[in-house]
């Protein structure tokens, strides 16, 4: 017999194992309201609706967000790549990669999957570094560069072979950082093909 269960005496016992009687406690799961039980956490909010640093870090909630972020999953991904780039070109990483990330998610099962999913962790490594974070910033922009190395020529609007040039360089850049080296002082920007928009 199970751990935990006792059997009655009476016709069909064997087959239908009673709980032990330990008090009323709820089945593993019951808090996140598996198994049909009252769930009273509130539902979680979106990304958007937390408070959050100038740096797109958490903060309590309650406190008044430093960063107001767009409703990017309401957007085509045409919108949240123009929009990531904005944001990309005027430092602000964190909504780079938010939008990014919103446009891989609507694109997943395309051919350009990969290629969003890239930008949203370069947009992350950008973050890292913004936040002190070297390991992380240098991870994530080695793990972009090696997504878009098949790329050739132009997507999107990026020059994708300048684009991966310049994110392994700044990838040794934030090893050598790791290494007890100085912040790298960047001024990164996504290479655009000729007339695309800036």
């Amino acid at each position: 017999m199970r751990r935990g269960l006792r059997r009655s005496n009476g016709p069909g016992a064997a087959r239908c194992p009673q709980p032990a009687s330990r008090g009323a406690r709820p089945r593993r799961g019951a808090r996140f309201g598996y198994y049909g039980a009252v769930n009273d956490r509130p539902a979680p909010a979106s990304k958007r609706e937390r408070p959050r640093d100038a740096l797109g870090r958490p903060l309590p909630w309650g406190s008044p967000s430093q960063l107001a972020l767009d409703d990017f999953d309401a957007l085509p991904p045409e919108r949240c790549h123009a929009l990531a780039l904005e944001a990309f070109d005027r430092g602000a990483y964190f909504p780079a990669h938010e939008a990014w990330e919103a446009a891989w998610r609507q694109r997943k099962g395309t051919p350009e999957e990969a290629f969003f999913k890239a930008l949203a962790q370069l947009g992350a490594g950008y973050t890292h570094w913004r936040r002190g974070n070297p390991r992380g910033a240098r991870a994530l922009l080695q793990r972009a560069a090696r997504s878009l190395a098949p790329y050739r020529g132009t997507v999107e609007g990026v020059d994708v072979p300048r684009l991966v040039e310049m994110l392994r360089a700044h990838a040794e850049a934030f090893a050598a950082w790791e290494r007890g080296g100085l912040p790298p002082d960047l001024q990164p920007s996504i290479p655009r093909s000729e007339g695309a928009p800036r």
